[in-house]
C-alpha cells in the first residue's frame, strides 16, 4: 500500500511534482475531459428532440425547452460559478459542478415526463457551468507560474476538444439512442462526472480560502513590445499558497444582488424570445428593469460580479462576445434545424441524422487540428464567416429530394467555421482579459455562447411551428445567412485584431 500510495503521488498530484518553468500537463485531462461535458450535452440532444417528443407526446416547441433550459442555466451560471472560481479557486468548483452533473445525468435517465426532463437539463446546465472557467484560471495560472506566454498547445485542447465533441455530438447520441433509447443520452452522464471527479481529486491543486481584496482598478496597457503582454510579477507582499491561483490578491466579497439581478436579466429576455407573445409583455419591461438595476449596482459597489466600468472600457472583448454570439447563433440553428428537417423533411431516422452529420465532425476536427497552433485570430474569424455564408446559401437548395451526398456536403461545409470561430474567439479573449478575472471573463464568453444557442433555439421552434418541413429550414437558412454577414462585417471593422500580439508557447 505505501508503494502504491507513493506512485500515485509521483505520478498524479501536480503541487508537490510540477515542473518549475513549464506547463503542467497533468492538469490537462481533467480540465478538458470537464471542460467537453457541456458541448456533448448540447449536442447529442440534437437528435434526442424528435424521439423524446414522440415517446412524451410533446410538440418541437415544447421539446425545445430541453435545449433553452440548458443553455439558459449555463448563461447564467458560468459568469457566476467563473466569479466564484476567480475567488476560492477552481478545485472545490470544479469537483461541486461535475458531481452535480451526474446527479442530473441520472435524474433525466429516469424523469417520467417532460417537465422533470427539462428541470434535470437546467441541473445539467449549471453542472457543466464550472469545468471551462475553472480550466482557463489554471491555464493563465500556469502562464504566471512558469513565466511563459500564451500555452498556445493547452488553449488549443481546450477549443478543439469542446468543438470536437460539438460536432460529435449528434453522431454518439445518434449512436447511443440506436442501441439503447434517448434515455441513454443521459444516462453517459454519470461515468463521465465519475471520470471527472476521480481526476480532479487526484491532480487539480488544493487552494486556501482568498484572504485580502481585489484591488477595482483597470487593467495597465502594456507596450507591444512586451513578449509577455499577460504576465505580470507576483507581488511579494501577497501570500501565496500551493494552488495554481495567479498571483494577484483575492477577491473578499461576492456579489450576491448582482448575480440575482443578471440571472433575473437573461432569464426574463429568454422567455420572451423562446415564444414572444402580446401578453408577455411584461417579461421585455422586466428585464429592462433588473438591467438598469444591474448596472447600478455594479457602478456603485466595491466588488461587483462584473466590473462594468473595466468591462465598457474594453472595446477589443466587448467585439469578442459580441462575434461569438453571431457565430454560435448560426452554427447552433444549423445543428438544430437541420437535424430536426433530415428526421421529419427528409424521413431519416435519429441514427441515420446522426451518421449524415459525421461529415460535419470529421471536417471540424481536421480544421482545428490543423490551424489550432496557429495565432491568425483575424484570418480564422474571416474564413470561418465565409464558409458560414456558403453553408447557409447552399442549405436553400435543400429540399425532401435531395442526394444524401449533398446534406452531408452541407454539414462538411458548415464544420469548418466550427473549426475555427471558437478557437478565435478563445485566443482573442485569453489576450483581451485581466488575468485577475480569467474565470469570470472565459464564463461570459460561454455565456454569450449559449445566447447564440437559446437564440437559436427561438428561431427554430419559430420557423418550425408546423413541423419541420422544407419550407421552414429555407426561412431558418435565411436568418443564419444574416448573422453570418453580420459576423463577416463585424470582423472586418474590428482594427483591434490586427494589433493581437501572438506570444510564445
Amino acid at each position: 500500500m505505501p508503494a502504491i500510495r507513493d506512485w500515485l503521488q509521483h505520478r498524479l498530484v501536480p503541487a508537490r511534482h510540477r515542473p518549475p518553468d513549464r506547463f503542467d500537463r497533468r492538469l490537462i485531462a481533467p480540465m478538458v475531459l470537464g471542460s467537453v461535458l457541456n458541448p456533448v450535452n448540447s449536442s447529442m440532444i440534437a437528435v434526442a428532440l424528435v424521439p423524446i417528443g414522440r415517446a412524451l407526446g410533446a410538440s418541437a416547441a415544447e421539446t425545445a425547452w430541453l435545449v433553452s433550459g440548458l443553455y439558459l442555466a449555463t448563461a447564467v451560471g458560468q459568469p457566476v460559478i467563473g466569479r466564484l472560481v476567480d475567488l476560492y479557486g477552481p478545485r472545490r468548483l470544479y469537483l461541486a459542478g461535475t458531481a452535480m452533473v451526474g446527479i442530473a445525468g441520472l435524474l433525466g435517465a429516469l424523469s417520467p415526463n417532460l417537465g422533470a426532463l427539462v428541470a434535470a437539463r437546467v441541473l445539467l446546465g449549471f453542472g457543466t457551468s464550472a469545468a471551462y472557467p475553472a480550466a482557463m484560471h489554471l491555464t493563465r495560472s500556469e502562464a504566471e507560474r512558469t513565466g511563459q506566454g500564451s500555452p498556445a498547445g493547452v488553449l488549443t485542447a481546450l477549443a478543439v476538444s469542446a468543438q470536437t465533441v460539438a460536432v460529435v455530438g449528434p453522431t454518439l447520441g445518434g449512436l447511443l439512442i440506436g442501441v439503447g433509447g434517448w434515455r441513454t443520452i443521459f444516462l453517459i452522464n454519470v461515468p463521465l462526472s465519475l471520470a471527472c471527479l476521480v481526476l480532479g481529486a487526484l491532480r487539480l491543486p488544493k487552494a486556501r480560502p482568498p484572504r485580502t481584496r481585489l484591488p477595482r482598478t483597470r487593467m495597465p496597457k502594456v507596450p507591444e513590445s512586451s513578449p509577455h503582454p499577460s504576465v505580470t510579477a507576483p507581488d511579494p507582499t501577497t501570500v501565496q499558497d500551493e494552488s495554481h491561483a495567479p498571483h494577484v490578491p483575492a477577491a473578499r466579497g461576492v456579489d450576491l444582488v448582482g448575480m440575482a439581478l443578471f440571472a433575473a436579466l437573461l432569464v426574463s429576455l429568454m422567455l420572451f424570445l423562446m415564444r414572444p407573445r402580446a401578453a408577455d409583455w411584461y417579461l421585455p419591461v422586466l428585464a429592462l428593469v433588473a438591467g438598469g438595476a444591474f448596472a447600478r449596482r455594479e457602478l456603485r459597489v466595491p466588488e461587483p460580479f462584473i466590473d462594468l466600468r473595466v468591462l465598457g472600457g474594453n472595446g477589443p472583448i466587448l467585439a469578442t462576445f459580441l462575434r461569438q454570439f453571431l457565430s454560435y447563433t448560426t452554427a447552433y440553428a444549423f445543428l438544430y434545424g437541420f437535424t430536426q428537417w433530415m428526421e421529419e423533411g427528409y424521413g431519416l431516422h435519429a441514427a441515420g441524422a446522426g451518421l449524415v452529420l459525421l461529415p460535419l465532425s470529421l471536417s471540424g476536427l481536421i480544421v482545428s487540428g490543423v490551424t489550432g497552433r496557429r495565432e491568425a485570430v483575424r484570418g480564422k474569424l474571416v474564413v470561418g464567416s465565409l464558409v458560414q455564408i456558403a453553408g447557409c446559401a447552399a442549405l436553400l437548395i435543400m429540399n425532401s429530394g435531395s442526394a444524401i451526398w449533398m446534406l452531408a456536403g452541407v454539414g462538411a461545409l458548415m464544420g469548418v467555421p466550427q473549426g475555427l470561430n471558437g478557437l478565435a474567439n478563445q485566443n482573442a479573449l485569453y489576450r483581451q482579459a485581466d488575468s485577475a478575472r480569467m474565470g469570470s471573463a472565459a464564463g461570459l464568453l460561454r455565456t454569450f455562447t449559449y445566447l447564440g444557442a437559446m437564440a437559436a433555439s427561438a428561431a427554430d421552434a419559430a420557423f418550425f411551428t408546423h413541423g419541420a418541413d422544407t419550407g421552414g429550414l429555407h426561412h431558418l437558412a435565411l436568418f443564419m445567412l444574416a448573422g453570418a454577414v453580420l459576423l463577416l462585417a463585424v470582423t472586418l471593422i474590428d482594427r483591434s485584431l490586427r494589433d493581437l500580439i501572438p506570444r510564445k508557447a
